[in-house]
């Protein structure tokens, strides 16, 4: 859970609208504006038409749908989306946000909404051992502010990190061969890894699970005290499970169900 291509071209720190959802006339709604980084393939990303699209933007707007409440979404850069929510300059974050016991300290969650694990990968024909002794000398590529970041620096301090705004920043580091692996969401990383420029590159190691670092899973951020918004979403999540909904989005763009286990 927690970053792709097109932000380097579109700028990370613009603020983009996705189309909104409109489901009953605006002075009868309570317009949300939830926050995500449209940088995350195949979570969160903007197509050539400048729209949004990807899991999280099709789970938003599901969970909208089923709220009866129009929803506007906001792309910005990951590190800012905390930020942006204590501040009030949006009211939910949907964004594959780990959901950790450093992140519940200053904002809650509803969900979690999907899980996975994190895996690192290197070039093909360099295995590696993921240990400290194993990376010695090695310098791992995250993206800044993510649960990945906070892995490194609890369970493998002494290996080098470099620290990136995007994945994909951290993916073209890779490739030039400035860094030797990149430690990654799952889903994202092996996206990437099926592209011409992740073809001599491979999984290193097991994949990671960590609910101290990495989570219990992906969830929707929102302020402390807003219960009543933390239960909408809960309940809408719930239904869009129920009615079949969220394993077409699933399907959509994963080929294996990324639902939490109960």
């Amino acid at each position: 859970m927690k970053k792709f291509s097109l932000a380097a071209l579109l700028g990370l720190g613009a603020v983009v609208a996705a189309q909104a959802v409109a489901v009953a006339p605006a002075s009868a709604q309570q317009v949300l504006r939830i926050g995500t980084e449209a940088a995350y393939k195949p979570f969160a990303y903007v197509l050539p038409s400048g729209e949004l699209t990807g899991f999280d933007i099709d789970i938003t707007n599901a969970l909208c749908k089923q709220m009866k409440v129009e929803c506007k979404i906001i792309n910005q850069s990951y590190d800012g989306l905390i930020p942006a929510l204590l501040v009030k300059k949006i009211d939910a974050i949907i964004a594959s946000m780990s959901i950790t016991p450093d992140r519940e300290k200053s904002i809650d969650f509803a969900g979690p909404y999907y899980n996975t694990p994190a895996l690192f990968v290197g070039a093909k024909g360099d295995a590696m051992t993921i240990s400290a002794e194993g990376l010695s000398g090695k310098t791992v590529g995250v993206q800044r502010g993510t649960t990945m970041a906070d892995y490194m620096a609890a369970k493998l301090p002494s290996v080098n990190v470099q620290f990136y705004d995007t994945l994909d920043n951290a993916t073209l580091d890779l490739v030039s061969g400035r860094i030797d692996l990149v430690f990654a969401d799952s889903v994202v990383i092996d996206e990437w890894l099926k592209t011409p420029q992740g073809a001599n590159f491979q999984v290193e190691g097991d994949p990671i699970y960590d609910n101290a670092t990495l989570g219990v899973g992906a969830g929707i951020g929102i302020r402390k005290g807003d219960t009543a918004l933390k239960d909408q979403f809960n309940t809408a999540l719930k239904e869009i499970i129920a009615s079949g909904e969220y394993e077409q989005i699933n399907k959509k763009y994963i080929p294996f169900s990324i639902l939490p286990r109960s």
